[in-house]
């Protein structure tokens, strides 16, 4: 028996917005995931940053102010830059170098972020070529936001299983290596908990670890 047409259509939208909660929920997994096991240090992650594309950052500004100042100096006769230091051509030749250096520092700045969410999505299984683009897109009418959209949605590093070390996606549910159970719940409420919780933190149930099976939690025995 075939079902009305308006009950189709209403059975199809409930599907679509049962899908849509269903990612939108394990998009809010991952990022607590992320804030739970990721521990940012700023000089770490400038670390990623290529180091070809920081020299040759610096290499374009060497240019940029020795080509600025030879040019402004060999005007000392005629008009320089700035107007108001025309007839002082070693403060004009510093004005100038400290614009060109603002400048640069600001694109600089720009390029190396590009590197940055490059290789950054690389190491975490992203597309890297395509999150680039959109942070280049995105920049210049929109200042930062491609920026902040990458880091708000970016996928968790992978890490060492807990048994075996072996590195896992946070995606995952079971590692390969020894299907270890990487997401653990309570056996009472069903919600997820850590593995060195000895008791639930949503329900005050006891844990236990069994022996033969890894780390999946099961009600203690009394």
């Amino acid at each position: 028996m075939k079902l009305p047409v308006g009950d189709s259509f209403a059975g199809e939208v409930l599907r679509n917005e049962g899908s849509m909660s269903d990612a939108f929920s394990e998009r809010m997994r991952l990022i607590r995931f992320r804030r739970k096991k990721e521990r940012i240090l700023l000089r770490e992650e400038v670390k990623i940053v290529p180091k070809w594309l920081v020299w040759t950052c610096v290499i374009l500004w060497l240019a940029a102010v020795a080509i600025g100042v030879l040019v402004n100096l060999s005007g000392v006769n005629g008009p320089m830059f700035p107007e108001q230091l025309a007839g002082r051509p070693v403060l004009a030749s510093l004005a100038l170098a400290g614009i060109i250096t603002l400048l640069s520092a600001m694109a600089a700045i720009w390029l190396m972020a590009l590197g940055y969410v490059y290789r950054d999505a690389k190491r975490r299984g992203m597309n890297a070529g395509l999150w680039t683009l959109l942070c280049v897109l995105l920049s210049w009418p929109f200042f930062a936001i491609g920026f902040i959209l990458y880091f708000q949605v970016r996928e968790p590093l992978p890490y060492p299983c807990p048994r075996c070390s072996t590195m896992v996606g946070a995606r995952f549910n079971f590692c390969p290596n020894c299907k270890c159970n990487l997401h653990p719940s309570c056996p009472n409420c069903k919600r997820e908990v850590a593995e060195t919780d000895k008791f639930c933190p949503y329900c005050a149930q006891e844990l236990t670890r069994r022996q033969e099976s890894g780390p999946e939690l099961t009600r203690s025995a009394e």
